[in-house]
């Protein structure tokens, strides 16, 4: 084998558009502290209770790749925290890239870095990162978008970075080294505590590296 088939081989992927879905039914989910509804045009909603809560997709697996989606939270201080959850084992352990829409445009610097935050469950959560690692693990959306509205964000997934992008940024709003491998492949809608959130126009595309 050449140095370019070796080069094509070590860089080699396959890629699993998922793009094209009919539209969800609640019976496509599995829930975790929430209740769903479907709305006409395909839009997942969940509502706000004293919990944490999670929408599995059913049969749905992902290890690296892109996942793209539009979302909307509100602007209600420690009201919001919308986002998704992949890579879970189980409804404890997984890791996730979720957003704050009532900082995004805070009139405090302090919160405005505190806009968008990787977390890795159940041993890296956010009051431990935050604590040990300021300002490594969240970080604020530049330009903001409406706390209110609705978002587009990409997150996107390898073994050794997560890049999370806002509104077809070309710069990422956040970037991370992955902190734990869950060995799971399951993905969720994610909400933190009290939090309702939507979703829409979700597209996932797996790679995968061969074997050679």
């Amino acid at each position: 084998m050449n140095k370019l088939n070796i080069l094509v081989a070590l860089t080699l992927f396959t890629a699993i558009n998922c793009a094209a879905q009919t539209k969800p039914k609640a019976t496509d989910f599995d829930l975790v502290n929430r209740q769903l509804t479907v709305t006409n045009d395909g839009t997942i909603h969940v509502n706000g209770v004293d919990s944490a809560g999670l929408v599995w997709l059913k049969g749905r697996k992902f290890t690296y790749g892109t996942i793209e989606f539009d979302i909307k939270g509100n602007d209600r201080l420690q009201g919001s925290f919308v986002g998704l959850a992949y890579h879970g084992l189980n409804d404890s352990t997984y890791e996730a890239v979720y957003f704050r829409p009532f900082n995004f445009k805070a009139d405090d610097s302090v919160r405005r870095s505190h806009a968008v935050q990787y977390i890795a469950l159940p041993q890296y959560d956010w009051p431990m990162l935050r604590e040990k690692y300021p300002n490594k693990y969240e970080f604020s959306v530049t330009p903001a978008p409406n706390p209110n509205d609705w978002f587009h964000a990409k997150i996107d997934v390898s073994p050794a970075k997560v890049s999370v992008y806002v509104n077809y940024a070309k710069k990422p709003a956040l970037v991370v080294t992955p902190l734990t491998s869950t060995g799971g492949s399951k993905i969720a809608y994610w909400v933190g505590f009290g939090s309702p959130g939507d979703w829409k126009n979700l597209k996932i595309v797996k790679k995968k590296q061969l074997a050679f």
